[in-house]
């Protein structure tokens, strides 16, 4: 069976952003199915859309199906994954520069009332941990909007191996980061 990777893109993001076209032609050469779904609404991401966006790009889930987040697509995969039923079991993620404790520098109030759901919403780490198996979770030294402590979560509820870049801000397109080669070395790590 093929392995399938969804790369989830964060908030204002799309398919084409950043280093996602990268990662996905280096994976297509390697053989897997990669897809990049359209999340509705990206400048003003909310939780039921995405995560219904995120199961139909998914379809049905299995141990050949792994995900590659980027910032509140990390959330995403972690709330997609507390929909699915407990004994699921999907190959793995990679979660880069994502949170789920808290965000600096947000700029006004539209801002903090997007991120406030995704910050305060329950999610059962250990139901995620159980279906998720294998996950790294990546961080920039210099990230202006997701701190280093956010890594606490990944690690001590999701049993994450933590890697911190250095001066890799929020490895966005908008600010130059066009590949990403940590990201598909620790992906065909956890897929092997």
């Amino acid at each position: 069976m093929q392995k399938r990777v969804i790369i989830v893109h964060g908030w204002d993001g799309y398919p084409e952003e950043g280093w996602f076209p990268w990662l996905k032609s280096n994976l297509e050469q390697k053989g897997f199915q990669v897809i990049v779904p359209q999340l509705p609404e990206a400048d003003m991401p909310k939780i039921e859309p995405w995560v219904k966006g995120l199961s139909e790009a998914v379809g049905k889930p299995d141990s050949q199906t792994y995900f590659v987040g980027h910032s509140i697509g990390c959330s995403t995969i972690a709330r997609y994954l507390d929909t699915l039923s407990a004994n699921t079991k999907v190959g793995g993620a990679v979660f880069v520069a994502g949170f789920f404790k808290r965000l600096t520098k947000l700029e006004g109030e539209e801002a903090k009332e997007i991120v406030n759901p995704w910050l305060t919403t329950p999610l059962d780490f250990d139901k995620v941990k159980n279906i998720l198996g294998k996950s790294v979770a990546i961080f920039s030294d210099n990230d202006p909007y997701v701190p280093l402590d956010n890594q606490d979560d990944f690690r001590d509820k999701l049993g994450s191996k933590i890697i911190i870049e250095h001066n890799m801000g929020h490895f966005s397109g908008s600010t130059g980061t066009t590949q990403l080669p940590i990201a598909l070395e620790k992906l065909l790590e956890i897929a092997k």
